[in-house]
């Protein structure tokens, strides 16, 4: 078969028209490769787009493989925007390839735009790459399987032992808890019985001996129920996020419903003396907000630690939205103990980016207070609690927020936030659209009041045609900064990573998810919910997630270096510090989310809108 007979009919160029066909003929290569011999190193310059005829090709970084392409298939795609090779390429056996110049694909895509297109899918693959560094396992216990931090099967008791029998237990066996199971369990059924229960050195001493108990006091009495485990398969990281979630020390892990040892913080966090283990032990510890006064150094130090150990930017920011709530809770509680029980149920939230966890560095306060009854006793004691917190909560480093989204202005009866939400929807002007946005990323810290109504309230919010297509208006005001010929516009102070592509994603995530009924989670989880419920194509999802885990991450890297270089922190960066690599990508970021917007503002009749 004539060589541009196989390649049109294949992807990409199976899109070219006649002229693009014939272009592509005349500066086509063929070329041959022994089995084992290296194609492309990562690194080098590469300056070709290959197409295997015959054979196969592995392409592999640090060793590790990552896909082997065949016939029909193309490697080397760094070489249609000027990069380096990314991954190394071998060919697995004799090979017959196609090769042509990246300077000419890229002649190609003015036009042959829907051949252009295949390139920006590969967008998302490319950012991946550079924002993870490659997908080689990390070191360090929050990057690996929690179930490999096991030492050893779990040590149990039933719970008809007493508490001296449960300290005999862990001394002889040199752990630190017992799982408690049903007495009807002998010890060769301990392995697959179900523990209802958990007890500690901890439980030990503060639910013992400080209360002068025997060590004939029932084990039921003083253990731990119901548990808190993970699955074997979660990485430390989420491990962390469900200690510091549940305030708890021991972790079970379970695989396949059998448990098959306990981590504890300890395990998780032995390399990590600045991590969120140290940094929770020291919220918890705290008898006065002077205690905290590093709270903002020490995050800082955290996420030092952890961006240097190659954890994820967002998986960083969960950890500290993390230890925020559990902050939060530990004022909370303080506070109740100084002002007297509550008269009335309440709920603690927060909003922006603590709400969908997607912090980085210490930003403004955004927190609201929910309370049971419209009294005039209810109104005063939390107006006390909110003030009481947001003065803490600025004590311990965090900014208070410019705009006024606090709870000392937004503290309400839940019959008034009904009200408000309500009237957001229904009566969509562009100011009620910016509160909207806003307090639809809430999440419960603490309290015991129900919110699901509010909930109910959002949920119709995205059956409402009238008010998405408001809502999709308000949600890109923010957008990338593109002028003439798609270049990145910038200001004396850099380009806003922020504004140009952290909310513009942040938006349309919101937007998409609520359109498919869903509201809580972070940025990411909602553009799969989208995914999932179809109001955003597969392509699009993989887009809009890969450019924002990359400028995510860029900005945390540069945040990161201003405060080494004790420049303060900002949400610019200043082209010029960029690579070449590092340019291009960023622009192919902006160029996406801005198609993304596009498209989704026709669909949902914004420009008829006005």
């Amino acid at each position: 078969m004539d060589p541009l007979d196989f390649l049109i009919d294949h992807a990409p160029f199976c899109h070219l028209g006649q002229d693009g066909r014939v272009s592509l003929g005349d500066h086509l290569e063929i070329t041959w490769a022994r089995k084992g011999e290296r194609l492309l190193v990562r690194g080098d310059d590469n300056r070709h787009l290959y197409i295997v005829r015959k054979g196969s090709v592995r392409l592999a970084l640090d060793g590790q493989q990552l896909d082997e392409v065949g016939p029909g298939e193309v490697f080397g795609l760094g070489a249609v925007s000027a990069e380096p090779a990314r991954l190394d390429a071998d060919a697995s056996t004799d090979c017959l390839l196609y090769r042509v110049a990246g300077d000419h694909v890229r002649d190609l895509f003015a036009d042959e735009p829907r051949f252009a297109t295949f390139f920006l899918h590969q967008l998302s693959e490319r950012l991946r790459l550079l924002t993870d560094g490659g997908p080689t396992a990390l070191t360090g216990s929050l990057s690996i399987p929690v179930a490999e931090l096991c030492g050893r099967a779990p040590v149990t008791l039933t719970v008809d032992a007493t508490v001296g029998d449960a300290a005999r237990l862990m001394s002889a066996e040199r752990v630190s808890s017992v799982l408690i199971v049903d007495a009807e369990h002998d010890d060769n059924e301990n392995e697959s019985s179900v523990p209802i229960g958990i007890v500690t050195d901890r439980d030990l001493r503060t639910r013992v001996l400080a209360h002068d108990r025997g060590s004939d006091t029932p084990i039921r009495d003083v253990m731990s129920a119901p548990l808190t485990t993970v699955e074997a398969h979660v990485t430390g990281a989420e491990a962390v996020l469900t200690l510091l979630r549940h305030g708890v020390h021991h972790l079970p892990i379970e695989r396949d419903g059998t448990l098959i040892g306990v981590v504890t913080h300890s395990d998780l966090l032995r390399h990590h003396q600045t991590g969120p283990g140290a940094l929770y032990k020291k919220i918890d510890k705290a008898t006065d907000t002077r205690d905290l006064a590093s709270y903002a150094d020490d995050i800082a130090a955290m996420i030092d630690g952890l961006y240097r150990g190659r954890l994820p930017a967002t998986d960083i920011g969960r950890v500290v939205a993390a230890l925020g709530d559990a902050l939060a809770v530990h004022l909370l509680r303080a506070a109740e103990d100084d002002l007297g029980e509550p008269p009335c149920p309440y709920a603690w939230i927060v909003f922006g980016s603590e709400g969908r966890q997607e912090q980085s560095l210490l930003t403004d306060q955004d927190n609201a207070l929910v309370f049971a009854d419209d009294t005039a006793d209810a109104a005063v004691y939390f107006g006390r609690l909110s003030a009481r917190l947001i003065d803490d909560l600025a004590t311990v480093g965090f900014p208070l927020c410019a705009g006024g989204f606090m709870a000392t202005h937004w503290h309400k009866p839940l019959a008034t936030w009904q009200r408000l939400f309500r009237a957001w929807i229904e009566e969509p002007e562009p100011e009620a659209l910016i509160e909207a946005a806003n307090f639809f990323d809430f999440r419960v810290v603490h309290g015991g009041l129900d919110l699901t109504s509010l909930d109910a309230i959002i949920h119709k919010g995205g059956k409402n045609r009238l008010f998405l297509g408001q809502f999709a208006k308000a949600s890109m005001d923010m957008r990338p900064p593109l002028g003439i010929l798609q270049r990145i516009r910038r200001s004396a102070h850099g380009v806003d990573l922020k504004a140009g592509a952290i909310m513009p994603v942040v938006g349309l995530a919101r937007l998409l998810a609520l359109e498919a009924g869903e509201r809580h989670g972070s940025t990411l989880r909602r553009l799969h919910a989208a995914e999932r419920a179809g109001t955003l194509s597969s392509n699009g999802a993989e887009l809009l997630t890969e450019a924002f885990r990359y400028v995510f991450d860029l900005r945390l890297r540069h945040q990161l270096d201003g405060r080494r270089a004790g420049e303060g922190t900002s949400n610019h960066v200043h082209l010029d510090a960029l690579t070449p690599v590092e340019r291009r990508h960023l622009k192919d970021a902006f160029v996406a989310i801005a198609d993304l917007q596009k498209a989704t503002a026709e669909r949902l009749g914004v420009p008829l809108l006005g």
